[in-house]
């Protein structure tokens, strides 16, 4: 996971957005709980966060300095959900606060996947807009794993 990796090579600390936002069981924290703990965390001196969610983009947004886009085409990002879902799902892995995919609900209608239709090119135009048009924080825009890996380097430096 690429917020992990930065975290790793600078020493910042890092917060998985669903820790924060999923209980046990697949209950989805209330909003208002969301946003307060994601204000908390941005409230600090340095943080990442591996994503933002629309319900409270505007918190990390107003204290970010850099925001790290992974603007992959859509058959590698969907690719790389599905290997990840079914290997989380067929090794019993722990996805979040002990939360388990299965392979029944990695393809129904509430899933990761079928969110990644939904969501893909919306989330696209939004980094490419970020990238475009300052103000605001600097937006570091990937379109390929190499290039990500490039600069990974680069930072661990």
């Amino acid at each position: 996971m690429m917020a992990e990796r930065i975290s790793t090579a600078t020493g910042l600390p890092w917060h998985s957005v669903d820790d924060l936002t999923w209980e046990p069981g697949w209950v989805e924290v209330p909003q208002d709980v969301q946003r307060h703990r994601i204000a908390e965390i941005c409230d600090r001196e340095e943080w990442i966060l591996d994503t933002a969610y629309g319900k409270w983009i505007d918190i990390p947004l107003r204290r970010a300095q850099l925001i790290v886009a992974l603007d992959y085409p859509r058959w590698l990002s969907l690719q790389r959900l599905v290997r990840r879902t079914v290997r989380r799902a067929v090794r019993r892995t722990p996805a979040c606060n002990g939360n388990r995919e299965s392979l029944r609900n990695a393809f129904s209608k509430d899933s990761i996947v079928a969110w990644h239709f939904r969501s893909f090119s919306r989330k696209r135009a939004r980094m490419r807009r970020w990238a475009a048009a300052p103000p605001g924080p600097a937006v570091i825009r990937f379109t390929h794993p190499r290039e990500a890996e490039a600069w990974l380097s680069e930072l661990a430096g």
